[in-house]
């Protein structure tokens, strides 16, 4: 029994000893403390670019005042006559002319000239109609070149005295080229309103070399513009209503929003049939002149020279101005009532002439 507890006692020994013997559990060293990192510097949000200047031209335009690419600012400027019947609407083109002329022809109606200081990017122009010796004058004004389609015995006699550089869609020779009968005016005004031209033809009848197509160095269009032509001391003119005669009122309503006056006529919104847009324009002048019948068809002579009273409306106010002009060949200078050179406003123009005899302007 002793020999018995003493082996358990044995078994029991050599396994605290095997134990014991074993491999030790040993603490893994501790990592070593990081060293420490500083914080990042924030990087900067990177500045947006800043958004490029719209493009402005360098030249000025001498008809409005405003920039235009300065290749045009010395041409001579394109002079188109324009059907304004109530049958040959729309016109086409008239939107983008830089001063509109209407003067009264015979029977009470209406026609006008467009001056266009540049013809480029213009795709129709029409429906173009027959001159009038003031007609040819007031080309003359602005040293321009001169289109239309046919003319009275005088005006034919005028173009061939006083050596206007012109294109003539009924006598003409290569230059009756640039004109064509468009096919749905045709159809829709009739034959009479349906002969059109373009921008780009007048522009390839020119490039054949038949007139020089710049101003002589000495010229000078003498108006000034400022941005603002609202005169400081003008009476209110939100709405301008010009009656002709019997057949033709006009009618200028401001707009605000955009600094021009809107144009209608026959009762409704004048739009250019080429572009879709309402005629619309700076500045509106009414000349008074004298203006008589010399025939039996009716036709006027109208005086573009001298001088006379006016009306000039600009921003929305009026206010009464003088004009003079000493040569058929110089363009109209304007004053206002006290002696001062008139300055327009930046934009395109409207000048209408009419005898105060046989027409009414009103505003409000």
């Amino acid at each position: 029994m002793k020999k018995k507890w003493l082996s358990m006692l044995l078994a029991i020994l050599l396994l605290v000893s095997a134990a014991g013997c074993g491999k030790k559990d040993t603490e893994p060293p501790a990592d070593p403390d990081p060293e420490p990192v500083e914080d990042p510097k924030p990087v900067p949000e990177p500045e947006p670019e800043p958004e490029p200047e719209p493009y402005v031209p360098a030249g000025r335009n001498p008809l409005t005042g405003c920039p235009m690419e300065p290749e045009f600012e010395d041409n001579r400027p394109i002079a188109v006559m324009l059907n304004n019947l109530k049958a040959a609407q729309p016109q086409l083109g008239i939107s983008q002319a830089d001063i509109i002329y209407e003067v009264p022809v015979e029977g009470g109606i209406t026609r006008m000239l467009g001056i266009y200081q540049t013809v480029e990017g213009i795709e129709l122009l029409g429906s173009v109609r027959s001159a009038r010796p003031y007609y040819l004058e007031l080309a003359l004004g602005h040293d321009a070149l001169f289109v239309h389609a046919g003319g009275s015995k005088q005006a034919y006699s005028d173009l061939r005295s006083w050596k206007v550089d012109n294109m003539d869609g009924v006598r003409g020779g290569e230059d009756a080229k640039i004109f064509w009968r468009d096919n749905d005016r045709r159809k829709n005004n009739g034959y009479e309103h349906s002969l059109v031209t373009s921008g780009q033809n007048i522009l390839d009848y020119l490039a054949t070399g038949p007139f020089d197509t710049q101003h002589a160095e000495d010229y000078n269009n003498f108006q000034t513009f400022i941005e603002d032509g609202a005169p400081n001391d003008g009476e209110n003119a939100q709405k301008i209503t010009l009656r002709f005669s019997n057949y033709k009122t006009g009618t200028f309503q401001y707009d605000a929003a955009s600094g021009c006056y809107l144009v209608g006529q026959y009762g409704s919104d004048h739009i250019d049939g080429s572009t879709g847009e309402q005629v619309s324009v700076t500045n509106v002048l009414v000349l008074e002149t004298a203006i008589s019948v010399i025939d039996k068809e009716g036709r006027l002579t109208v005086r573009t020279t001298g001088g006379g009273n006016g009306t000039f409306f600009c921003g929305g106010k009026a206010v009464p101005i003088e004009w003079n002009r000493e040569k058929r060949t110089h363009p109209f200078s304007y004053f206002t009532m006290n002696g001062m050179p008139l300055e327009l406003g930046q934009g395109r123009s409207y000048v209408c002439i009419i005898s105060p005899k046989t027409s009414k302007l009103q505003y409000e």
